[in-house]
């Protein structure tokens, strides 16, 4: 990664295996890359321990494929959130190691970071099934970022039996990502029984008056119970990263 890259021709120069010249043309382009359409944040693993994730929505193929080849020569990890299976052939064509998630949407190129502790997880629940495809997304962010990650899903408030059955899994994790559509009535449920950090994620699946997540997004914002972060709507990514800042406090390489 970034790092290793500045690390390897810091050290080549130190060496006199590296003129210094060549060492000033190999870091030319940090802290940033201009294409002219986008600024590649070269030094985003620098900053925040994991590389610059693309975001496909909005973006063409083409643009997508010359900085996912622009980003490859300088990380040993590439991740590509909302991208549909277009997107992953396109990239797989210049790239072959290329690895495709498909209800995530996520690309993924090189291997994820190792897990920093095998002992502390992070539990991933849905209310519902049609709740997965944004869970599967917080989950493979979060994997990718070197955490292991468990799920239950299906376990909303219709049939909450559910939920209680596996509450030895629920107060096991470190910190818990749960994800509901309709009314957003789980996270505040889960929330209520444990001592654990709670991020909820609302989803746009529901009937008319769920408003395409909002009101799922309200319910949320609104629970009493204490401890609940939320995200936007059908935001399983920034749930995904976030659960992984949290479960990797004070346990990262300095």
């Amino acid at each position: 990664m970034e790092r290793e890259f500045i690390r390897d021709i810091l050290e080549k120069v130190s060496q006199g295996k590296m003129r210094v010249e060549e060492a000033l043309e190999r870091l030319k382009d940090l802290p940033f890359e201009d294409l002219g359409f986008v600024k590649l944040d070269h030094h985003r693993y620098l900053r925040r321990g994991f590389p610059e994730v693309i975001f496909c929505q909005g973006k063409t193929v083409s643009q997508i494929v010359s900085i996912v080849e622009r980003m490859w020569k300088k990380n040993n990890l590439i991740m590509a959130t909302r991208a549909d299976e277009k997107v992953y052939q396109a990239i797989k064509k210049v790239i072959p190691e290329a690895n495709y998630y498909p209800e995530a949407r996520i690309v993924a190129i090189g291997e994820g970071k190792k897990i920093v502790n095998e002992k502390k997880f992070i539990l991933v629940i849905t209310a519902g099934t049609g709740d997965i495809p944004v869970a599967e997304e917080a989950r493979i962010t979060a994997q990718l970022m070197g955490n292991k990650v468990e799920v239950l899903y299906d376990v909303g408030v219709a049939g909450i039996h559910r939920l209680v059955s596996n509450m030895k899994l629920v107060k096991e994790a470190n910190v818990l990502v749960v994800v509901a559509g309709m009314e957003g009535a789980l996270p505040g449920i889960v929330g209520g029984l444990i001592a654990k950090p709670v991020i909820a994620v609302p989803t746009s699946v529901g009937y008319g008056a769920n408003l395409r997540g909002f009101s799922a997004l309200m319910g949320m914002l609104n629970s009493c119970s204490p401890g609940i972060a939320v995200v936007n709507i059908d935001n399983g990514f920034g749930a995904g990263y976030l659960a992984s800042l949290i479960n990797q406090m004070n346990l990262l390489e300095k």
